[in-house]
């Protein structure tokens, strides 16, 4: 615990995955004051066709109040 899952498209090297779940733990332990030991990640790779059935509308819009980070550029 915590356990942190990215839904992603396909296409991202291991490399790529390995690095962002590096950065996912550490800013985990940084911010929740967590041990490394109790820091997962997961890649959960959803096809772009299969997106807004999978993700957006039953992660995003459906649970909107629970997102920190809405889609659109502002930052």
């Amino acid at each position: 615990m915590p356990h942190v899952i990215v839904k992603l498209w396909p296409g991202k090297s291991q490399k790529q995955k390995k690095h962002l779940a590096d950065r996912i733990v550490k800013a985990v332990m940084e911010v929740l004051n967590y041990g490394e030991e109790s820091v997962s990640v997961a890649f959960d790779e959803i096809n772009s066709r299969d997106w807004r059935e999978r993700v957006y509308k039953p992660d995003i819009v459906s649970q909107s109040e629970k997102l920190y980070k809405k889609p659109g550029y502002t930052m």
